[in-house]
This record gives C-alpha cells, sequence and structure tokens, in this order.
C-alpha cells in the first residue's frame, strides 16, 4: 500500500466518530456528545489521517492540567495497521504537546490490546498503573511518557 499521499490534520469530531464506527476493537464507540464533554473548555487536539482523500486513523486527547496531555483516543482501519500511520499520528501529537508546554502524556489501554501495548512501550511509554476490572483482559493499563 503506498502512503505516500499520506495527509496528517486537525479534524473535527463528526469525522472522528465516523471513522470509528469501523474500528473493529470498538464494540460501542463514544458518541459526538462525550467528544463534545471532554473536549469543552481544555486544550485539546483533534488529528485525522487521510489516504486518498479517505479518513484511515485519528488520535485525540486533552490537557489533564498545565503539564499532563491525556491521549483519550486514537485508532486506525486495520488494513492501514503496521505502516507507520499510528507511529506518525503519536509524533504530530507529541510533537504538539510538547510545544503547548505539556511535559507528560498519558493514556490508558486494555489489557487484551496486545498490540497498542507493544506499540507504547516501543515508543518510550512506561507502564504507570493498573485499573482491575471485570476480566484480566478488561484491565486498564496505564502508560506515561515524559515530553
Amino acid at each position: 500500500m503506498d502512503l505516500s499521499n499520506i495527509l496528517i490534520r486537525e479534524g473535527n469530531i463528526e469525522e472522528v466518530v465516523a471513522l470509528s464506527l469501523s474500528i473493529p476493537e470498538f464494540v460501542a464507540p463514544h458518541p459526538a456528545e462525550e467528544y463534545r464533554k471532554r473536549l469543552e473548555g481544555v486544550p485539546n487536539l483533534v488529528l485525522v489521517v487521510e489516504s486518498a482523500g479517505k479518513v484511515v486513523g485519528f488520535k485525540v486527547g486533552y490537557a489533564m492540567d498545565e503539564q499532563l496531555f491525556y491521549s483519550w483516543m486514537g485508532a486506525v482501519l486495520p488494513e492501514f495497521r503496521q505502516l507507520g500511520v499510528a507511529k506518525a499520528l503519536a509524533i504530530w501529537q507529541e510533537e504538539w504537546a510538547r510545544s503547548q508546554g505539556f511535559t507528560r502524556i498519558q493514556f490508558k489501554t486494555r489489557n487484551r490490546l496486545k498490540a497498542m501495548l507493544h506499540f507504547a512501550l516501543g515508543n518510550g511509554f512506561d507502564i504507570i498503573g493498573v485499573e482491575p476490572r471485570e476480566t484480566l483482559g478488561e484491565y486498564r493499563i496505564l502508560l506515561q511518557k515524559m515530553l
């Protein structure tokens, strides 16, 4: 697959919600209202990746405080995985967060999402916490990276 026509740009909630419906890991994607609730009144960044004019990935985050940026939601369509799309989004988000004065970036993932855990650990994140849930696969893993 040719990724020379990849474009990363600031996007909007509607684009993210629409793409979320095509992500197999998202059993019940968040509605637009949840995005608006979390992003309202705080510094935030909504990124999308386009390939040949089609949105194929996204990353959404917001400020938790003056130092901490929380990378809340992100995904890439299955056919665009393992091609560097998620890495490009992460780099863009981290550079933006650093330029805004944030010193740390955090996110949570589920224990069952091994590819996401491998991605995070391979990109300089450390595991800083675990939130137990009803099953081991649903445990939340909290990760952090210093910027």
